[in-house]
């Protein structure tokens, strides 16, 4: 051992507190992203008096780990009180005066942490990391007022990163309430500055759509606006752990792209996928899989950016801020996502093709409205680019403080 790092056990203890009285009524659960969830158990029959009671600051993880890739569900919990499976293991610390609940629940963050478990586990059925394993864990335990320094700065990254993404669900809200406005109740601002259909802009009923819609749209599709195509098929052995960024159907996540589910290919195969690369503001969706019609708007990465197969990525030009904010909320609209959804189907085997994204119907307002829409809209969506940017940045600098831990003095 290290002589900076202590056993784990020597500062933990089992908790086996059950809910005989069944006073508690909030059941969770502990999920690979290192958090309690409402649990999706179905417990109709269940004897719930078996469940375990987990208070605040304590933690709760589940021991079987061959079930979980390579990660191990353990959390500490935020709410006052819970009940959990008998299956999980919960504990406590047992001084906060010598170790923080907080500081502890970092090191359960790492990667390493998940290794290690992984690594431990035994078992020829099920591989189990059970609380021996757990109080052999070893770790740097320094002096307490150094934990809490660490653990405020870890904490005004989170709470930044939570702050902005506040930030970009209201303005998610805002870009969309816009878009119903102009395009669904056709209350879009007249030359005179006033909404167009309450003060009398003139209608015409469209056949196609069967309804009225203002004077000179057209009903017409998402390929008049901007083609599609898929990304580029990247051979299995062109994959590496670091190089040049891909986006994938996982990579999609909350509208935007997750940074940390890119792929990597190296820099040699530029060349070879030279016409798959998307930039700043481009948008990317999901055509296969059981998230078909996922949408993602491209961040900024620093970096070429290329695009697997079955990501459709969509041409904007190349200043695919000026355009894109049409695309984008179109592509989000409920009759939009309906449609994908009825073509290609919601299943894990669903699967939309180019032609059949640009054939989806779409009202084509003129071009002095569509103009004004993206002018006024643009800001919004880079806004929200450039809050993504900002907690990648924030992320990265929460997964140094993490490594870090390891070299902790007293």
């Amino acid at each position: 051992m290290r002589s900076n790092y202590k056993q784990l056990g020597n500062y933990i203890c089992e908790v086996n507190i059950r809910d005989s009285n069944l006073k508690v009524e909030l059941l969770l659960g502990v999920s690979i992203q290192k958090k309690f969830i409402p649990s999706i158990a179905n417990t109709i029959g269940t004897d719930m008096s078996t469940y375990k009671i987990v208070k605040k600051n304590q933690f709760a993880y589940g021991p079987v780990t061959s079930r979980n890739g390579d990660k191990i569900s353990i959390a500490l919990l935020e709410d006052e009180q819970a009940i959990i499976s008998q299956a999980y293991r919960s504990f406590e610390v047992k001084d906060k005066n010598e170790l923080l609940p907080e500081y502890l629940m970092m090191w359960f963050r790492r990667p390493e942490f998940d290794r290690y478990a992984r690594f431990m586990s035994h078992g020829s059925t099920r591989e189990v990391f059970d609380w021996v394993e757990m109080c052999e864990t070893e770790l740097p335990v320094p002096h307490i007022d150094k934990q809490k320094e660490i653990v405020k700065e870890y904490n005004v990254l989170v709470d930044r990163i939570n702050l902005n993404n506040q930030l970009i669900q209201k303005l998610e809200e805002s870009a969309r309430a816009i878009y119903r406005q102009w395009f669904v109740d056709f209350e879009f601002p007249d030359e005179n500055g006033k909404p167009y259909e309450s003060t009398g802009g003139e209608m015409e009923f469209n056949e196609e759509l069967e309804k009225d819609i203002p004077k000179g749209w057209n009903c017409g599709s998402i390929g008049d606006y901007s083609k599609v195509k898929s990304g580029f098929a990247f051979k299995s052995d062109w994959w590496k752990s670091e190089g040049i960024p891909v986006v994938k159907i996982g990579s999609i996540n909350n509208n935007s792209i997750d940074y940390n589910s890119l792929g990597y290919v190296s820099s040699e195969r530029i060349d070879k996928a030279k016409n798959y690369r998307v930039n700043k503001g481009d948008i990317v969706i999901a055509m296969t899989g059981a998230t078909i019609g996922k949408v993602g708007l491209v961040p900024e990465l620093n970096s070429v950016i290329l695009v697997n197969q079955r990501v459709g990525m969509f041409d904007l030009g190349n200043e695919p801020l000026k355009r894109n904010s049409f695309l984008y909320l179109s592509l989000l609209s409920e009759s939009v996502q309906n449609e994908i959804k009825n073509v290609g189907g919601d299943s894990a085997q669903a699967n939309i093709g180019n032609g059949q994204i640009q054939d989806i119907q779409l009202i084509i307002p003129n071009i002095s409205v569509l103009g004004n829409f993206n002018r006024v809209v643009s800001s919004i969506i880079e806004t929200i680019l450039n809050k993504v940017k900002e907690n990648n940045i924030a992320e990265n600098t929460k997964n140094l403080l993490l490594s870090k831990l390891a070299t902790i003095k007293k």
